[in-house]
């Protein structure tokens, strides 16, 4: 034993996940505390475990938690730092670039150089040429995906009489993890949110990780009273400081069968916990993961916030069922992802160094076979409703898919094997094409601005009439279908109201795209550096949203009469 103690480095997962903890001797017995009954197997090999006889005494999983997170904070800290990165080096983002990867950019930089100084005109026009491609390919892919995807309603339904079938005795116990970072203005909205789940608190765990030196957030959940089953787990200081390396502490740490990461701001239907357990029940053992929708409360507070419902909207209920129905990967939300536990301990965990840490795991659970399902049942959020704080976060999101796409194309060879050729192009347009794609959009953008707004500016003598029309189809194809998608996207949610908005797209678009060069500054500077999402900045509340705005779970939930149609 570890320190003079009775505890075991060895066994400190199997202290918090199975729910016991040795706490003292008497005699030659060891005391065991257990936060519940413990039958004659469990007792058995937990005998064998210590080396001794035991007697038994009750203890919460509060307290288990923090003991052994307090005893084992090096080991928790080094786990879920590293522990990707040493089970597989080539599939972790702490190093942006292979060497491989290295000597290549190298090259194709002196060869771009080099044929920029000998061959000015004829590189830039070639240069462009192959971005227009690029971007012509990404953006029909998406629309293509999408329009498939609105021809299907894949969605697990599950109804209120399969629900009410339940028996809360034989349900599994259920995991919640809540990463938070400087949220105390919101803290008790969230402990409010999550205690409306209709769950038996007796199988409901919800871990609310809070960084070690965030003792603001911390008093501020002290003074929300969280009920008992609700486990604040405090993260170990270390680096990187990031979502998905406090999440991989509350993977070590989770009793769950099954586990959802919920955001600090989310209001859940009350019911989707047990829609979800419905849902795996009938889906077939490859499906590990199952994802519920997000809406806005705030939609319509600005421009932007409208944007952003807009976008909501044609993702969850079109591209994510076009890419399923075409067995495509899936890169993940990141919140409301329901997981099969063992599933996602398979699969290593999340990249606590990809700061889109829910695409990578996406793509990694596709190479392995398994496959993502969508429940009918929708968290709401709050939308970002500020422009810097928008800017910062799609900087973040843009700046993980890049990632991503670096640390998968390390090893094209071995994807292409696991995924297929058809998959592994999908991934390259939408992982690796949505990035190029919003760089491109400023420069396109002003190629075409100042072919219209200098008159002595004749660029038809300098590029080939091929390549300015490829620029034309870019702006009028490109942007066409993005507003085409943008609205039809309200459509399967009844918000006609946004429609009009979707005009607004390619300014929209331009957003992306000055966030989009934040990003590749920061991969350069800081590639592992998360940009936070301030919450709680919306002049909105969840109450304040009209019926129509919400599904007609959470208009009866906060009392809104007249709910919308249930989606």
């Amino acid at each position: 034993m570890s320190d003079g103690t009775l505890l075991s480095p060895e066994l400190r997962t199997r202290y918090v996940q199975e729910g016991w903890l040795p706490i003292g001797r008497e005699g030659d017995r060891v005391v065991i505390g257990a936060s519940h009954e413990l039958g004659r197997a469990a007792r058995t090999a937990i005998s064998a475990s210590v080396g001794a006889p035991i007697s038994v005494q009750p203890l919460s999983q509060r307290a288990i938690v923090d003991r052994v997170v307090t005893e084992f904070r090096d080991d928790f800290a080094d786990q879920a730092a590293n522990g990707l990165y040493l089970t597989d080096p080539g599939l972790s983002a702490r190093r942006v670039l292979s060497r491989s990867q290295q000597v290549g950019l190298v090259v194709l930089l002196v060869l771009v150089v080099a044929a920029l100084v000998l061959w000015t005109l004829p590189t830039i026009i070639v240069g462009i040429a192959v971005a227009s491609i690029v971007f012509l390919a990404s953006t029909l892919f998406k629309f293509s995906v999408a329009l498939h995807g609105s021809r299907y309603d894949l969605v697990q339904r599950v109804d209120a009489e399969s629900i009410a079938a339940l028996d809360d005795a034989d349900l599994p116990i259920y995991t919640v993890l809540v990463p938070v970072f400087r949220e105390a203005r919101i803290v008790g909205r969230l402990v409010e949110n999550l205690g409306r789940l209709d769950y038996p608190a007796e199988k409901l765990e919800v871990i609310i990780l809070v960084e070690e030196e965030d003792d603001e957030t911390r008093d501020a959940l002290a003074v929300s009273s969280p009920p008992d089953n609700f486990l604040v787990v405090t993260v170990p200081k270390g680096s990187p400081q990031t979502k998905p390396r406090a999440c991989n502490v509350g993977l070590e740490v989770a009793r769950g069968e099954f586990l959802v990461i919920y955001d600090a701001e989310d209001a859940p239907e009350p019911d989707q916990l047990k829609k979800t357990v419905v849902a795996f029940s009938r889906a077939d053992a490859s499906t590990v993961v199952m994802q519920a929708s997000l809406n806005y409360f705030n939609a319509r507070e600005n421009v932007l916030t409208r944007m952003f419902a807009l976008e909501y909207s044609y993702w969850f209920d079109y591209m994510l069922a076009g890419l399923d129905v075409r067995d495509l990967p899936i890169p993940l939300g990141g919140t409301s992802n329901h997981f099969r536990t063992s599933a996602l301990r398979e699969l290593g965990g999340w990249d606590p160094y990809n700061v889109t840490e829910d695409a990578d795991l996406g793509i990694r659970a596709s190479a392995l076979g398994y496959r993502v399902g969508v429940v009918d049942s929708t968290t709401m959020e709050e939308a970002t409703s500020r422009m810097g704080i928008f800017i910062g976060q799609r900087s973040r999101w843009i700046k993980g898919y890049m990632q991503t796409a670096l640390v998968h194309a390390r090893r094209p060879g071995r994807l292409i094997a696991q995924v297929g050729l058809r998959r592994f192009f999908s991934f390259a347009l939408l992982i690796a094409g949505t990035p190029l794609t919003f760089l491109g959009v400023i420069p396109f953008t002003a190629l075409l601005i100042a072919s219209f707004a200098v008159p002595w500016l004749d660029i038809s003598d300098a590029f080939p009439p091929l390549v300015l029309w490829l620029c034309l189809l870019n702006f009028l194809i490109g942007n066409g279908l993005m507003v085409y998608l943008n609205m039809m996207g309200p459509y399967k949610r009844g918000s006609f109201w946004l429609v009009g908005w979707a005009l607004l797209n390619p300014v929209y678009w331009l957003l992306h795209s000055a966030a989009s060069y934040k990003a590749l500054w920061q991969l350069i500077t800081k590639p592992h550096y998360w940009q936070k999402t301030e919450h709680g900045m919306s002049t909105f509340e969840l109450h304040d949203a009209p019926a129509e705005d919400l599904t007609r779970e959470a208009a009866e939930e906060i009392g809104v009469t007249e709910p919308a149609r249930s989606q």
